[in-house]
């Protein structure tokens, strides 16, 4: 007799077997943690979150803002990089390579510092919250221009050519045939990254950013309830990331992103 939790290499399992397999892995997680909080003598208390709901209600909804407005600029940012890295003039293509080398090999934590301490400083950007959207822009900016750059070069060059064949301008082969292919290769990727910029939006919290990271310190620190105002943060994180994940997996499939020529 088969084992209802397997499937053959390649078989999407049912719908029915999915939801089966990811109750018994949750059950198995959530047993995990509830034994070792019992085991470190930790009761949980979720109290705070009747008392303080409007807070928590503006710190989620200021993480969102942030987010959004976030992937709108990097999105800004990364398109021309992700063109400048191919570009024939050189001090461009350096500036572009160095920007995305620079972003993606330091940590967010010592961007957020350098620029709201000293390029913020020197260039009078004292509002916080729009400080911490350009630093999110400028880190998320180098791995769209990654993401733009890598659909970019897998793009059929024989197509293009073909385009050129039966007549088309560059902007028609821009929009016909590039952009069409850009979306579908593109789409999923954007969707993690801005699940991606909703994690690190809790970094801002470091600038006094009063996102929700920021707002679950303070509850914390109020109400001297650690362990249960950041197991609360976390199931936050996860109801706002979780269904991205999933509409990533979504595009995946549906634009049948992991098997494009």
């Amino acid at each position: 007799m088969r084992n209802p939790f397997t499937v053959r290499p390649g078989e999407r399992p049912g719908p029915v077997k999915a939801a089966a397999s990811y109750l018994i892995v949750c059950a198995l997680v959530i047993g995990f943690f509830w034994l070792s909080l019992l085991q470190v003598g930790v009761a949980l208390d979720f109290g705070f979150v009747a008392q303080y709901h409007v807070r928590i209600l503006d710190g989620l909804l200021l993480t969102v803002q942030i987010a959004v407005g976030s992937l709108v600029a990097s999105l800004a940012i990364g398109l021309p990089v992700a063109v400048g890295q191919g570009s024939r003039i050189l001090p461009v293509r350096y500036l572009c390579d160095v920007y995305v080398k620079l972003m993606r090999g330091t940590p967010l934590l010592a961007q957020i510092y350098l620029f709201f301490y000293i390029v913020g400083t020197a260039w009078g950007v004292e509002n916080r919250l729009v400080a911490g959207v350009i630093i999110l822009s400028i880190f998320s900016g180098a791995y769209i221009a990654e993401i733009v750059r890598g659909s970019l070069t897998s793009l059929d060059a024989g197509q293009l050519e073909a385009a050129r064949a039966v007549g088309f301008t560059r902007r028609q082969t821009l929009r016909y045939v590039v952009a069409p292919q850009l979306v579908s290769r593109t789409l999923p990727a954007l969707t993690g990254q801005l699940a991606s910029m909703i994690k690190d939006s809790s970094l801002l919290s470091v600038i006094a950013v009063i996102e929700l990271t920021q707002t679950m310190q303070e509850i914390s620190s109020a109400t001297f309830n650690l362990f249960g105002t950041y197991l609360f943060l976390a199931g936050a994180y996860l109801a706002l990331t979780l269904p991205l994940m999933f509409v990533s997996r979504y595009f995946e499939r549906r634009l049948d992103y992991a098997h494009a020529d």
